[in-house]
C-alpha cells in the first residue's frame, strides 16, 4: 500500500510540475504575443497617420493645380501672403516642425536620455506639421510630405510606446531610440509604399551617427507599417508605368548622369544647410535673420514668378512631371530643372514645414530629360530619368543605398538596380566635394544644439524671473555620450 501511495504521489507531483511548466510557458508566450500585438498596433497607427497625411497632401496639390489653372493670379496672392502666415504659425505654435522633419528625428536619436529626448518630436506639436504642410502645398511651395511623414511617424510611435510603458503593457525592453527609429522608418515606408526602403533607411540613415541595438522589433515595426500600407492601398508602385532596359554603353551614361547630378545635388545640399543669410551681402544678413516672416513673403513672390514662367511646373512636389518623364509622356522645357532646383531651395529657406524627398526626385527627372535632349537620345530617355532621380537624391542626402532602394521600389525598376547603385554611390562621392557632411545630419546637429542650449538656459531664466519650481531635471548620460557632446560642441 505504501509503495502504491508513493508512486501515486510521485505521479501527481510530476503532473503538477508539468502543469506548472506549461502554465509558465503559456504565460511567457502570452506576454510575447501581447507585446507583438501592441507593436502591430503602433505600426498601424503610423501607417494610418501616413495614409491620412498622403490623402491630405494630394488634395492640396490638386486644389493648387486647379486654382492656378483657373485663376492665373492665384499664385501671386497665395505664396506672398500664405508663406508668411505659415512661418508665423510655425514659430508660434510648432517651432520644431520647420523644414523636412528627418533632421529633427536624427537629433532626437543623438540627444542624451532625459526630459529633452523627445522634445523635437512632441506628439501634438509634430501633428501640427500635417496642416502646416498642407497649407504650404496649397499655396504652391516646392515641398514634399515624405520627410514630414518620418517626423510624424517617429512622434506617433514614441508617444504610443510611452503610453504603453506607463501602463506596463509592452515595450519594457525597448529604449526610446528603438521606438523613434521604428516609427521614423515606418513613416518613410508607409509614405512611399516601400517596406524594404524603410528598413534600408533605418540602417543607413538613422543608424549612421548613433548606436541602435537593432532589435527585431524595430524591423518588424518598420515592415509592418509598410505592409499595412500595401494592404490598404494595394501593391502599386508610387510611380507606376515605368518600363525600361539597359542602354548601349550603359556605364558611360550612368557615370555621366551621376557626375552632373552629384555636382547639382552637392550644391543643393550645401545651400539648404547654409541658409540664405550665408549667401547674402554682409549688410543684409542681420535683416534676414531678424525678419523671417517678411523674408517668407519675398520668397513667395520669387516662387510665384518661377511658377508663372514655367506654367506651374515648379509648384508642389513635381510628382506629375516626374511620373510623366518615367512613362515618356513629359518633355521638360528648357531650364525647368534649374527653376525647380531654385524653387525647392527657396521653399526650404522660407522656414515652412515641408520635405525635399519628392522635389529632389523631380529635379533628378528633369535633369535626365535635359541630358537626353543635349545628347539627342531618342530611345531610353526614361532610363536616364530613372538614373538621374536616384543619383540626385543620393547626392542631396548622401544615402546611396536608401536612394537606390527607394527609387527601385517606387518605380518597379528592379532590373536596373545594379546601375542605380553605381550611379548613387558615384553621385554621393561627388556630392561630398561640395557638402562634406550629409545634409540631414548637419541640419540635425543644428537642432540638437538648439535644444541643448534652450535646456541649459532654463535655470538661468528661473533665477532671473524668480519663477518657483523651475528646476532642471537630471540628464542621464553615459561617459561616452558626454565626451561625444563635448567634441561636437
Amino acid at each position: 500500500m505504501n509503495n502504491l501511495k508513493n508512486k501515486w504521489q510521485e505521479k501527481m507531483y510530476a503532473a503538477g510540475r508539468s502543469v506548472s511548466h506549461k502554465a509558465l510557458q503559456t504565460k511567457r508566450l502570452s506576454k510575447k504575443t501581447l507585446a507583438f500585438v501592441f507593436l502591430l498596433l503602433g505600426a498601424t497607427l503610423v501607417a494610418g497617420v501616413s495614409l491620412g497625411f498622403a490623402k491630405v497632401a494630394d488634395y492640396a496639390l490638386e486644389l493648387n493645380a486647379h486654382w492656378v489653372q483657373k485663376y492665373p493670379w492665384f499664385a501671386w496672392v497665395a505664396l506672398p501672403f500664405g508663406l508668411p502666415l505659415i512661418v508665423w504659425l510655425t514659430q508660434r505654435f510648432a517651432p520644431y516642425t520647420s523644414g523636412s522633419g528627418i533632421p529633427q528625428v536624427l537629433a532626437s536619436l543623438s540627444l542624451p536620455y532625459g526630459p529633452q529626448k523627445t522634445r523635437l518630436i512632441s506628439l501634438w506639436q509634430t501633428l501640427l506639421k500635417i496642416p502646416l504642410t498642407f497649407m504650404g502645398m496649397l499655396a504652391g511651395a516646392s515641398i514634399g510630405r515624405e520627410g514630414p511623414s518620418v517626423q510624424v511617424g517617429a512622434a506617433v510611435m514614441a508617444a504610443w510606446g510611452s503610453w504603453c510603458k506607463k501602463r506596463n503593457l509592452a515595450f519594457k525592453g525597448m529604449q526610446e531610440n528603438d521606438l523613434i527609429a521604428a516609427g521614423a522608418a515606418g513613416g518613410l515606408a508607409a509614405a512611399f509604399n516601400a517596406p524594404l526602403a524603410g528598413v534600408v533607411f533605418a540602417i543607413e540613415e538613422l543608424g549612421r551617427d548613433v548606436l541602435l541595438r537593432w532589435e527585431r522589433q524595430i524591423f518588424i515595426g518598420v515592415l509592418a507599417a509598410g505592409f499595412i500600407q500595401v494592404a490598404i492601398q494595394g501593391n502599386n508602385p508610387y510611380f507606376s508605368g515605368f518600363h525600361g532596359t539597359e542602354l548601349p554603353n550603359m556605364l558611360m551614361w550612368v557615370l555621366a548622369c551621376a557626375l552632373i547630378c552629384g555636382i547639382a545635388g552637392g550644391l543643393f545640399a550645401r545651400m539648404l544647410f547654409k541658409g540664405m543669410a550665408a549667401f547674402a551681402p554682409t549688410k543684409w544678413r542681420g535683416w534676414i535673420r531678424r525678419h523671417p516672416v517678411l523674408l517668407a513673403g519675398i520668397i513667395g513672390l520669387v516662387l510665384a514668378a518661377l511658377g508663372t514662367l514655367y506654367q506651374g511646373q515648379t509648384f508642389g512636389t513635381g510628382y506629375h512631371e516626374a511620373s510623366g518623364a518615367l512613362r515618356r509622356m513629359y518633355d521638360a522645357p528648357f531650364g525647368v530643372a534649374v527653376a525647380k532646383w531654385v524653387a525647392t531651395i527657396l521653399s526650404y529657406w522660407a522656414g515652412i514645414p515641408g520635405g525635399i524627398f519628392t522635389p529632389s526626385l523631380t529635379i533628378g527627372a528633369m535633369l535626365g530629360e535635359h541630358i537626353a535632349a543635349v545628347a539627342n537620345l531618342e530611345t531610353g530617355v526614361n532610363v536616364l530619368v530613372l538614373i538621374c532621380m536616384t543619383a540626385f537624391l543620393a547626392a542631396a542626402t548622401q544615402s546611396p543605398l536608401t536612394s537606390s532602394v527607394v527609387v527601385m521600389e517606387m518605380t518597379g525598376g528592379q532590373n536596373l538596380l545594379f546601375w542605380l547603385l553605381i550611379g548613387a554611390i558615384f553621385a554621393s562621392q561627388v556630392s561630398r566635394q561640395f557638402s562634406p557632411k550629409p545634409f540631414y545630419h548637419a541640419a540635425g546637429m543644428r537642432f540638437r544644439q538648439r535644444v541643448q542650449e534652450e535646456y541649459a538656459a532654463k535655470p538661468v531664466q528661473a533665477v532671473e524671473t524668480g519663477k518657483p519650481g523651475a528646476v532642471r531635471d537630471e540628464i542621464v548620460q553615459t561617459p561616452a555620450q558626454t565626451d561625444k557632446d563635448k567634441k561636437e560642441q
